[in-house]
């Protein structure tokens, strides 16, 4: 078995969510529960097959996101796995109603850093071992931190 770890590329202003599903109609009911959650959002979907024809499927409402999650999704490699990313809204808004499609076996992250895949090789194929989201921790937070974070999430309406 050989261990590879494999960057991703989030498109500027955007988030990632990087998941695992089970089935060929992964994309369409993706990008229903992307669509029913807001109009307003803007995503690419892509899904590797893991059997059968073994394509990568994909779907969305914003060219330079599908063509993304395709390039995503064909640098991991690996069969199930399904990449979504999306503008003008942020993980928190769809992660639950992703997690109610019925295909979804797992998220493995859902992010706007920088994100690794920990992808292993064996006779058979390729599959996620995990990721890597982000940076190492360089302290912990301050009073002030606190605060920031607060009015972070009241800009973004979050909170009161």
């Amino acid at each position: 078995m050989n261990l590879e770890s494999v960057r991703l590329t989030v498109p500027t202003d955007a988030n990632i969510i990087v998941g695992q599903s089970h089935f060929i109609k992964t994309v369409e009911d993706l990008y229903e529960a992307m669509v029913n959650t807001s109009p307003h959002l803007k995503f690419g979907i892509a899904f590797n097959e893991a059997s059968g024809e073994c394509l990568i499927r994909f779907d969305g409402n914003d060219e330079e996101l599908k063509k993304a999650a395709v390039e995503n999704t064909t640098a991991i490699g690996a069969g199930h796995v399904f990449v979504v990313l999306l503008r003008n809204g942020f993980p928190i808004n769809v992660l639950s109603r992703i997690h109610a499609v019925a295909e979804v076996v797992n998220v493995f992250c859902a992010t706007a850093n920088p994100v690794e895949v920990i992808v292993a090789q064996t006779e058979q194929g390729r599959g996620v071992l995990g990721v890597v989201d982000g940076s190492l921790p360089k302290g912990v937070e301050t009073e002030a931190h606190a605060t920031a974070r607060v009015a972070l999430l009241q800009k973004f309406g979050y909170k009161r």
